[in-house]
């Protein structure tokens, strides 16, 4: 075994990586760019070294540097966690040219399976299905689009390196092909340097069904059942479980047994994933399932497996790249329980899951026990930038039924708080909880076909309004008691000066601003008041950001998060985001602000699509901006014309920034 390893990555899986090296007693090197100086992975390895500048192409993605600091503190492996460097054969060879270990497959395998359509006649050769559509060379437009009309609409057209959803489009009909196609071309060269596509035939209702394989040096392959990844946005994954829902013993063995044949026709070593698409319009059927890709490293969703199955992935990995025998054979595995896992990403839903980044200054993970487990790779005080996958952590949840799994997770969502950045937290609850998942309804197309049901609630409760108002009250103290005489909240004198007994709040709610007035009594009791709305606050404890109120007919629990002009209310699972308004300052101008089409986060301007003096529409495209290696396309707020463009193609932007000013009303 090796007595220290570098860990080429960051976040969560850099910190997954120490956890078990730090237990099998393996000294570990981490990395880490300027933005990443007070990470959480950087605290936690025995040594860490500076790579480079914030952006991935000058530190994570700088190979010879990571390979330089792995000779220099005498690491012997390096292990390259998932994204970055994981999947290229180039790095690989570079540390095999060292002397070094690759803890992970042979760089001939991660060549084989690396371009997707190399991929798909491979696997035709070695008699795995795969999906009909178009995967040669030439990528001349009139080829593909003759090949796009010989496959039939819809159709998905794929970058031919990469993966994650990126360079991808789903084209509905022929007229789009070229938009779609030129689009895919763009952000699969942004994303992984090469902008070659192919065609795939669109299953109408997909369920995306993986299959966990491992192999080592001795001649044994063998895999570890399966994981859905169906529920999906933007075609990223969000939430993953195992077993999959409705899956039979006939077609869990055929696809495993063509994940394993997939593996051997590359002589693969080490982990990988083997990733399926089933039709579920015909339901789960050994017949219909069709080869879409390999991943050659460890997935983001490899705890599930880990799960049900009682295993270390990643102690695999580093025993069969030093060498040892695979530790199981495939008739001593077993799938035991059902595991569960959601991602929590810095991202608005109500923005089409748009990324977001800011400082993190309240974290709270929800408890890991009763079957849930948290992967973490950040803690308070750290940033979520625009220069790398906006995931916060994962969570993950295991019972011996579905159902106790499911309830665990949405329990576990419950009791995740962030502040500092927009999340998607509430959304993974929602979905988890949705009846549809919950009896196993799901394909790739079930967030689109439920968004209004998973939309995030519509009003603010009056619970939560007078939480934000009451925040502005509060008492450094942690505990307000009634009777007690010294206590502010049994004095009132102090607030004649707002007229008597009585003081008017403002707070900021999305609906606009709303007025809350608190009146308080000789004995201590609080009274809060909206339009149409009271109760009275008889009793007020407080530890750290938790609040109990005593409301006399029941008690109110919440966390209340306060920073300079804002508060966050976290109330049922829910998290409530309000503005406290400088009382003595006029309010924005809301017609300037609604004629602004600004940046929603750090990018740079890919296209601008109309021209100053142009009449425009409500939801017509405007600009195009990547941002986080994807293309977010930004739209008009409403009619009107365009008075200015403050920006040019190939700007880099701050978030904010003013890209489009709009004149208006379109005249006539």
């Amino acid at each position: 075994m090796f007595r220290k390893i570098l860990i080429a990555n960051r976040g969560e899986i850099a910190c997954r990586v120490i956890e078990t090296a730090k237990r099998l007693g393996i000294a570990t090197v981490a990395v880490y760019s300027e933005a990443d100086r007070g990470s959480l992975h950087v605290g936690l390895a025995d040594e860490a070294y500076f790579l480079g500048p914030a952006p991935a192409e000058e530190s994570y993605l700088n190979g010879q540097r990571i390979v330089e600091i792995a000779r220099d503190t005498g690491a012997e492996a390096i292990h390259p966690g998932y994204g970055f460097l994981s999947e290229s054969a180039d790095f690989a060879d570079e540390v095999a040219a060292a002397n070094l270990t690759f803890i992970g497959p042979p760089p001939d395998a991660i060549r084989a399976m690396g371009e997707k359509d190399a991929a798909k006649r491979l696997m035709e050769q070695a008699g795995v299905p795969v999906v009909p559509g178009y995967h040669g060379a030439d990528q001349d437009d009139e080829t593909l689009a003759r090949e796009a009309e010989r496959t039939g609409y819809p159709l998905l057209i794929k970058a031919v390196a990469g993966g994650g959803g990126k360079g991808m489009r789903l084209v509905e009909k022929a007229q789009a092909f070229m938009d779609g196609l030129a689009g895919a071309r763009r952000e699969a060269t942004a994303a992984f340097g090469d902008g070659r596509v192919l065609i795939e035939k669109f299953v109408e209702r997909p369920r995306h069904i993986e299959i966990q394989v491992f192999a080592d040096t001795h001649g044994h392959t063998l895999h570890l059942f399966e994981r859905d990844c169906s529920l999906q946005r933007r075609q990223q994954k969000v939430i993953e479980e195992s077993p999959a829902p409705g899956m039979t013993e006939a077609l869990r063995d055929k696809m495993g047994a063509a994940a394993v044949a997939a593996a051997r026709a590359t002589n693969y070593v080490g982990a990988g994933t083997v990733e399926f698409i089933a039709d579920a319009s015909k339901g789960l059927s050994p017949d219909h399932f069709y080869f879409i890709e390999m991943n050659t490293r460890l997935q983001v969703e490899h705890p599930v497996t880990e799960m049900i199955t009682g295993l270390d992935l990643v102690e695999w990995q580093l025993r069969v790249a030093a060498g040892e025998p695979l530790p199981r054979r495939q008739e001593a595995l077993q799938v035991t329980g059902h595991a569960v896992e959601a991602r929590v990403y810095a991202e608005d839903p109500d923005r089409d899951f748009m990324p977001a980044t800011g400082v993190v200054t309240h974290l709270r993970l929800p408890p890991e026990d009763n079957g849930v487990r948290i992967d973490c790779g950040l803690q308070e005080g750290e940033a979520v930038t625009p220069h790398y996958d906006p995931m916060i952590a994962k969570v993950i949840a295991w019972a011996p039924d579905r159902g106790t799994a499911l309830a665990r997770l949405g329990g576990a969502l419950r009791s995740f708080e962030v502040v500092g950045c927009v999340t998607n937290i509430e959304f993974l609850r929602t979905l988890v909880e949705h009846p549809a998942f919950s009896d196993g309804a799901v394909d790739t197309g079930f967030i689109a076909r439920h968004r209004e049901d998973l939309a995030a609630h519509a009003e603010v409760p009056n619970e939560a309004l007078a939480l934000a108002a009451l925040y502005q009250l509060l008492p450094t103290k942690p505990v307000v008691r009634r009777a007690d005489p010294f206590s502010p909240w049994s004095r009132c004198q102090g607030w004649r000066v707002w007229g008597g007994a009585r003081q008017f709040i403002h707070v900021a709610a999305p609906s606009g601003l709303r007025e809350v007035v608190a009146t308080f009594d000789p004995d201590g009791v609080i009274g809060l008041e909206l339009a149409d709305w009271h109760c009275k606050v008889r009793s007020l404890r407080r530890e750290g950001t938790r609040v109990r109120l005593d409301l006399g007919d029941h008690i109110l629990c919440a966390s209340v998060v306060g920073e300079e002009g804002r508060v966050t209310v976290f109330l049922d699972g829910a998290a409530y985001r309000f503005g406290l308004p400088d009382q003595l300052a006029g309010e924005p101008d809301a017609a300037f602000l609604d004629n602004r089409v600004v940046a929603p986060l750090p990018g740079r301007i890919s296209a601008i699509s109309i021209a100053e003096g142009e009449n425009i529409r409500a939801g017509q495209p405007l600009v195009l901006l990547e941002a986080m290696k994807m293309e977010h396309t930004l739209v008009a707020p409403g009619d009107g014309v365009v008075e200015r463009i403050t920006c040019a193609k190939g700007d880099q932007v701050e978030e904010g920034a003013a890209l489009v000013i709009l004149a208006g009303s379109e005249k006539g």
